[in-house]
């Protein structure tokens, strides 16, 4: 999309408006089009250009299909794009909305948030002297910016009345979406905070070295609670290192990019090693699609809440001069063929989100990992018994609507 002259006669905004929205644009619509835009260039209150015009009544269109589809400024395209890439610039640290509040879930490793001392728990009260509300968004556009510029943060420690002043360089934050740690000598712990383009690499890294640590390792749980999804990808290939066969995902749409069938192929990265996937009701969109194909499979149980429930995929599409649209292109199934949007995934065995609380920074003293780790015990004696089915696993479901 182009900046457009401002216009104010008919023949003009209907000759911009059939070039923004397309050239098929039928003759009525594109009368009824630059009629509005030429009435609110006349007759609003305050001057409003032709090009915020454009971009608002695009705004608003896109909006108005679904709660996931959008149209994108340069600024809003740039951040998908960083969001996937795995590297930005700011200062390496993750955050959720916690009430009015900001709170840091995890510093990440060797970045300028874990290096000044931030821990996990801090509330973030002001960014630069001005205070934080709970918008996570917000927060985190403050805290990102050019490498080498200063951030002032005022934090209040989790169990002290004291505040807390650092000042961190902003410097490239390479993301690592994978985090993890051995347990004991026969668990381990694999957190999945989104799926990003290094995700897949990420995670069969943190096998590999749990293999390591941990040579008698028996069961990994799965932490993707609040994981808002990502890169669809990204969550076929670690489902695909946890699948011998079958499917993975099937989605449905009008075009025939829009609809596929991706499935799981020979070999598996944790093989004989039994599985538990956490999930709670922030848990989305490609989150949803591993958790699902694990379960549909039986090859890992659920433990948690209700999952978010968003069963669409988006395309960004590029427009023109840097602008993009998020676009809904298709909807998809789980193995069973179940079609989860606006339901969500029904855990295996459910704990109340409200009595969940999230501790990623010390995942060994979070309740719903220890439950989690009875639960793997649990598993291997009674697949030791034979009551169980080995890891591999087929494709053998009907699929329901």
């Amino acid at each position: 999309m182009s900046p457009r002259t401002p216009s104010t006669t008919g023949a003009e905004a209907a000759a911009s408006s059939a070039s923004i929205f397309g050239a098929d644009l039928p003759p009525d619509e594109a009368r009824r089009l630059s009629e509005i835009i030429g009435r609110v260039r006349r007759e609003y209150v305050e001057d409003i250009s032709a090009d915020r015009l454009l971009d608002e009544a695009a705004r608003g269109m896109v909006a108005s299909l679904d709660e996931h589809s959008a149209y994108l400024d340069r600024r809003e395209y740039e951040d998908i794009r960083r969001g996937t890439a795995g590297s930005y610039p700011g200062i390496g640290i993750e955050v959720i909305a916690e009430g009015e509040a900001i709170k840091v879930l995890r510093p990440l490793d060797d970045s300028p948030a874990s290096r000044a001392g931030i821990l996990a728990g801090d509330e973030i009260l002001r960014i630069d002297d001005a205070p934080v509300r709970a918008d996570v968004a917000a927060a985190i556009e403050q805290m990102r910016g050019p490498v080498g510029s200063l951030v002032r943060l005022t934090l209040r420690r989790e169990g002290s009345a004291e505040l807390v002043d650092v000042a961190l360089e902003r410097t490239k934050v390479e993301v690592h979406s994978v985090s993890g740690m051995s347990l004991d000598r026969h668990h381990g712990y694999l957190r999945i905070a989104n799926f990003s383009d290094t995700t897949a690499a990420d995670f069969k890294g943190h096998v590999q070295e749990l293999r390591k640590v941990s040579p008698e390792l028996r069961g990994v749980i799965i932490d993707l609670r609040n994981n808002p999804g990502g890169v669809l990808e990204a969550a076929v290939a670690v489902a695909d290192a946890l699948l011998d066969s079958g499917n993975i995902v099937s989605a449905t749409g009008r075009t025939a990019d829009a609809r596929f069938r991706l499935d799981a192929r020979p070999g598996q990265l944790l093989e004989g090693v039994q599985v538990v996937v956490l999930v709670n009701e922030a848990s989305a969109s490609a989150a949803e699609i591993l958790a699902g194909a694990l379960k549909d499979h039986s090859r890992a149980r659920l433990i948690g809440s209700r999952t978010f429930g968003k069963g669409s995929v988006q395309s960004v599409i590029p427009l023109g001069d840097g602008r993009a649209l998020k676009l809904t292109t298709s909807r998809y199934a789980t193995p069973a063929g179940t079609l989860i949007n606006e339901r969500g995934i029904e855990p295996d065995i459910e704990i109340a989100a409200s009595a969940a609380r999230l501790d990623f920074g010390q995942p060994q003293l979070d309740a719903t990992v220890k439950t989690a780790q009875r639960e793997l015990r649990q598993m291997w004696a009674t697949r030791r018994r034979g009551d169980l089915p080995d890891t591999r696993t087929a494709e053998t479901r009907r699929p329901r609507a």
